[in-house]
């Protein structure tokens, strides 16, 4: 017999499939997952954990016409394999393959773009009240895991969804949550019942029985109401969903492919908005993930018999390793220094700060907005925030940047990686317009290390500056493999470094780009005995005006090389500038950067190849404008 998973090629192939096969299918549809990831990286325990609700989600509903929305999407692959994509999985986060996340562009199954939390009820009740207005017939799902509940916006749609009682579905998908076997299948039962048409339409029609007796009728209502509510927490703990206007159903074990199709079919006869929760387990069918979920949340390619990443012979520590050493050695100098992360210890490196001063220590889970005011709450009592995050997630902060901590001048540390291009993970997550965003907001410094021996006195400059809050960008990337100096130092504030020294022309980078900018410099005054002075910028903001005023008077031609957008971008903050000195006309500006697009994924060098982001390309367009 043949694999069951060559036979679809979409939804209604699955159907065709005897519903006893299916716990076959999801077996080779995680041994597919495995395969792949172990070759491409990717989110594997997420895209584990869901493979039963994803095959059940797609035997009841009628898809692409019901509508089934992925919060962050990252848990995915299952739904990929199933709508038509199988044949190009191989392909997965490759550039010019398919997305790791859900793409609209990619396929009609995708039906909203993800890669952020949180996200997916407020979509699916947009949907939902759409279907309404425009008087068509179908379903609406929104998957969302228990980490995304904790983000703010989730609240707000379900509060919002209960008010509107729009007919709607939210499934959550608790992988940490244990329940004994007993209790597990006695809810399960429960679950069942309490979702079966005939006891919902019992329900009501008793509701309406009670209501109608003469006098004490309503009375009588309410109490039966508590009763049965109270039942229901005793076994399930939904009561705050119940309150907020949902039907709630569960818990329920997620890998019983039976039982969730059939809680999933009476489900969808229920009217108003139904809450279903369900029980997985994150990396599920592979031990490695099942006993490290975090660990095989995100993962390199790795070996399936071991578990382990493959390793290149030579790699080096990252640039995160290198913040994750240094600020772990700052706490124990700086007794009031504190960290915060938005859910991701381990990706941001402070696990290791976390683990040496749990005190001090703060994760407020998937909350960027709570995480920032957070940090502006301790700054004004004394404390030293660090807020280590990705630059992509802290775009979901910006009023709190500029509302919490920037009009009232506290000196927050914002420690933002994964600045720049970012690669596999794609548009949602390419870090490439925090220069643009971060540049426009008063009282901000903004400063970006050439290498990691930098990083590390940035950190120690941050920490004792107080004037301002300071932004330190930093890339996903290997370091350099610099020599490293046995003593932090402050560097000063709105200062660059003059590297090398020109007279054709200055080239300028910042943070990841200044080895771009010293390389382009040996190649033009190797190839094309063209001389230039080499910057390293280190603060976009404040700007070195001194220098630059001194540059722009003896030499001719300024090139700024960086990974944001061009748009209100480093070498725009350099134009700004020379217009406001009335300078500009004196110079000539080449500005090197990214186009006023999303960035699709694929692996950083090959993006920056086909954006001009390097040596060659740079030079290239030097001397054809020279």
């Amino acid at each position: 017999m043949g694999k069951l998973l060559d036979l679809i090629n979409d939804p209604g192939d699955l159907k065709k499939i005897n519903q006893s096969l299916l716990p076959q299918l999801a077996q080779e549809i995680r041994e597919t997952i495995i395969e792949t990831v172990s070759k491409t990286g990717g989110h594997l325990a997420s895209s584990l954990g869901v493979v039963e609700l994803t095959i059940a989600l797609h035997y009841v509903l009628d898809t692409p016409q019901d509508k089934i929305i992925w919060d962050v999407g990252h848990q995915c692959y299952a739904h990929k394999l199933l709508t038509g994509r199988k044949d190009r999985f191989s392909t997965l986060r490759q550039h010019e393959g398919i997305s790791g996340f859900p793409s609209t562009s990619e396929s009609i199954y995708d039906v909203f773009d993800t890669g952020h939390s949180g996200t997916s009820i407020s979509a699916a009740l947009g949907m939902a009240c759409a279907r309404d207005l425009k008087k068509l017939n179908y379903k609406v799902a929104a998957v969302i895991g228990d980490g995304s509940m904790t983000s703010g916006i989730a609240f707000e749609a379900l509060n919002n969804a209960g008010h509107l009682k729009k007919d709607l579905i939210v499934i959550l998908n608790d992988n940490e949550m244990f329940i004994s076997p007993k209790v597990g299948a006695l809810a399960s039962y429960l679950t069942r019942i309490f979702s079966n048409p005939a006891y919902t339409k019992f329900r009501e029609e008793f509701d309406g029985f009670l209501k109608s007796i003469p006098k004490v009728g309503n009375k009588v209502h309410n109490i039966a109401k508590r009763f049965d509510e109270n039942m229901r927490a005793i076994f399930a703990p939904g009561m705050i969903f119940e309150e907020m206007g949902f039907d709630y159903i569960g818990p329920t074990y997620g890998h019983d492919l039976n039982n969730l199709i059939k809680i999933l079919q009476n489900i969808t006869y229920m009217k108003g908005p139904v809450l279903f929760h369900i029980i997985t387990k994150k990396g599920k069918g592979y031990a490695p993930a099942e006993n490290f979920p975090v660990s095989y949340h995100g993962v390199d390619k790795f070996d399936i018999a071991t578990g382990k990443v493959i390793k290149i012979a030579g790699e080096r520590p990252s640039y995160t390793k290198i913040f994750s050493s240094t600020i772990t050695q700052l706490g124990k100098k700086y007794n009031n220094l504190v960290a915060i992360t938005a859910a991701m210890p381990d990706g941001t490196g402070l696990q290791d700060f976390a683990n040496t001063y749990p005190d001090r220590f703060f994760d407020v889970g998937i909350a960027e907005q709570h995480a920032v005011t957070m940090a502006a709450g301790m700054c004004k009592q004394g404390l030293k925030p660090v807020v280590a995050i990705y630059s992509t997630f802290l775009q979901r902060a910006f009023d709190q940047i500029i509302h919490d901590v920037c009009i009232q001048n506290l000196p927050v540390i914002f420690a933002i990686d994964r600045s720049g291009i970012v690669g596999q993970d794609g548009k949602t997550h390419q870090g490439i317009f925090d220069i643009s965003y971060l540049r426009l907001i008063p009282n901000l410094v903004i400063m970006s290390p050439k290498d990691e021996n930098e990083l590390r006195h940035m950190l120690k400059t941050a920490i004792e500056y107080n004037e301002h809050p300071v932004c330190i960008r930093y890339p996903r990337a290997e370091v350099l493999g610099v020599n490293m100096d046995e003593e932090l130092k402050i560097l000063p504030i709105g200062k660059s470094e003059v590297l090398k020294e020109g007279k054709d022309m200055a080239i300028f980078g910042f943070g990841f780009t200044v080895r771009i900018a010293e390389e382009t410099a040996t190649v033009l005054k190797e190839k094309h005995n063209i001389s230039a002075t080499v910057i390293n910028t280190r603060f976009v903001k404040p700007l070195d005006t001194d220098l630059l005023k001194k540059l722009a008077r003896d030499i001719p031609c300024f090139i700024t090389i960086e990974e944001n957008v061009l748009s209100g971008g480093f070498g725009s903050a350099i134009i700004e500038f020379l217009e406001q000195e009335n300078m500009l006309s004196q110079v000539k500006i080449i500005r090197i950067g990214l186009p006023d697009k999303f960035i699709e994924h694929g692996h950083p060098e090959i993006l920056r190849d086909k954006y001009n982001i390097n040596i060659n390309s740079i030079v290239s367009r030097i001397i054809k404008k020279e």
